[in-house]
């Protein structure tokens, strides 16, 4: 084999995806359970394809870190995606999309700002509070939006005074959009900013000739991820594969 032939095996060997398995830790969804995940990174030329592959199999992305449950006795974490073509929002979400209309939402480069992290920490102190994301400082918060190897940006929502009240951290697939975090001021809560994010990414999606809206985990029995299975009809990834429901 020739020298210029053994450096392409090696690049190949090196952007191969190598796989690995965190140790159990408390399930932040069902009280009393551990949870556990595989995962593997997100770099180098071949991250963006390997992230569409691995989000169309349930994974999710967080900074490089590409990772699905993978815990023994459990399987209630079910990815979801929205079929964002033949998504009809109910009168419910009619009223939250008429109720925000004042909120203006404009895409931009994945760059960490301080006025989005003192959003970010309201929402996590009021919401999150003991989760595994409540010590995150700037820097923490910076790499989340900034540490990304695939083509992503952050939608800011911004109210009539100009005033940010929501954002969400965005990845471009090959068939669509993927939510990877979103936040929002908590005094909001009741407007349903969270809700109306998600219809204007199903719009966004639709408008971008895209497919499907990924909204990552949705857990059946707990409280936090329950209004997902409102968006019908989606797919929910199962032991043979995709199903759509509704």
């Amino acid at each position: 084999m020739s020298r210029e032939g053994r450096r392409e095996v090696t690049r190949e060997f090196r952007d191969a995806p190598q796989f690995y398995l965190t140790a159990p830790s408390p399930c932040p969804y069902l009280p009393g359970r551990d949870e556990r995940k595989v995962f593997t990174h997100l770099i180098g030329r071949r991250a963006a394809a390997l992230n569409d592959t691995l989000t169309q199999s349930g994974f999710r992305r967080s900074q490089t870190i590409a990772y699905r449950p993978a815990c023994e006795a459990c399987r209630r974490c079910v990815s979801v995606r929205v079929l964002v073509n033949d998504f009809v929002p109910s009168r419910g979400f009619r009223r939250i999309a008429k109720r925000r209309r004042n909120f203006l939402g404009a895409t931009q480069p994945p760059r960490a700002t301080a006025e989005q992290f003192q959003l970010f920490r309201a929402y996590l102190e009021a919401r999150h509070y003991d989760g595994g994301m409540a010590d995150m400082t700037f820097a923490d918060y910076q790499m989340m939006v900034e540490d990304s190897h695939i083509e992503t940006w952050l939608l800011e929502y911004r109210d009539e005074a100009g005033k940010l009240v929501a954002a969400c951290l965005t990845d471009r697939l090959s068939d669509g959009l993927s939510m990877v975090y979103s936040f929002y001021d908590p005094m909001l809560e009741r407007q349903s900013p969270g809700a109306f994010m998600i219809l204007d990414h199903v719009s966004r999606t639709r408008d971008l000739g895209l497919e499907r809206l990924y909204l990552g985990y949705w857990v059946e029995g707990s409280s936090k991820m329950d209004y997902k299975a409102r968006f019908l009809p989606q797919e929910r990834l199962g032991m043979d594969g995709w199903s759509r429901v509704g």
